[in-house]
């Protein structure tokens, strides 16, 4: 009996391990199953991450041309409406400035009108050009400037505010400019814009010559050099004065694409040796 029971009892610690091997058997199957789907997931994940880098790619390059066409657009809008705002801005500016000179005495009166004061400045500045235009504003503005430069800071800014108002003047006047020219500065092969301000006859030994008198500015339209050119040497495109003085202001921006020249005045010259000699 006791060799039976131990006989039960090995073959119970026998099946044991049986079992477990069994169980262990499977694991092995479930372990070689798992095996066999890492391998075959890894051997599919190259596949997988390449189409997933080129649809990333892709919407990446889709993004970048939206946003530069976007941007593109945005910047022609601005370009478009950017002149047009200053415009507006500055003119709307000129208005509340312009009749802010009467708006106080209307409003005084108890007249809120907006636009009022604007339109009596205008007016105001047409009667004072009708009436300097004749003998008794004329000596009315002399009497005015004899006061202003005895001002020690005042004249100078009058007289340099005076110079630049002359420039566009209609009247042009003998402090005005009087035509555009071009002439070869600083060296050869290069021009510079400048305007005629006046004509001057340098008298040598060996003749005279005459010079014009031509300003080309240096910092927008209030600095800049003179220069004494040979009448001969200057060119003269076909521009007015105040389209000159867009192009120094605008910076160039505003000078047409082609530029033709005019003919400039005869003048009567004799030669005196190997220079000419102009007769004024």
């Amino acid at each position: 009996m006791a060799g039976a029971t131990r006989e039960r009892e090995r073959d119970l610690e026998l099946l044991i391990p049986v079992a477990g091997g069994g169980g262990g058997g499977g694991g092995i199957i479930a372990d070689n199953g798992a095996s066999n789907s890492k391998s075959s997931s890894t051997s599919s994940s190259p596949a997988a991450v390449i189409s997933s880098s080129h649809h990333h790619s892709g919407r990446e390059a889709f993004s970048k041309v939206i946003r530069s066409w976007a941007s593109k657009k945005f910047m022609s809008g601005c370009v478009i409406l950017l002149p047009i705002a200053i415009t507006f801005y500055i003119t709307w500016g000129f208005i509340h400035f312009v009749d802010g000179f009467f708006s106080p005495i209307y409003n005084h009166l108890g007249i809120n009108i907006f636009g009022l004061g604007f339109v009596t400045s205008i007016t105001f500045i047409f009667l004072v050009g009708v009436f300097m235009s004749s003998w008794l504003g004329a000596s009315v503005l002399t009497l005015g400037e004899w006061f202003i430069k005895k001002m020690p800071l005042v004249s100078y800014i009058y007289a340099a505010s005076k110079q630049i108002s002359a420039a566009i003047s209609p009247d042009q006047t003998s402090n005005a400019f009087k035509e555009v020219a071009i002439i070869r500065h600083p060296r050869v092969g290069e021009y510079a814009f400048g305007f005629i301000t006046s004509s001057v006859v340098l008298q040598r030994s060996v003749g005279d010559e005459e010079l014009s008198c031509v300003y080309v500015p240096t910092n927008h339209l209030y600095l800049g050099d003179i220069f004494l050119v040979n009448s001969d040497d200057i060119i003269r495109p076909n521009l007015s004065v105040r389209e000159g003085i867009e192009i120094v202001i605008s910076g160039g921006m505003s000078v047409p694409q082609i530029l033709t020249t005019v003919n400039s005045r005869p003048i009567q010259a004799t030669r005196i040796g190997n220079f000419p000699a102009v007769k004024v």
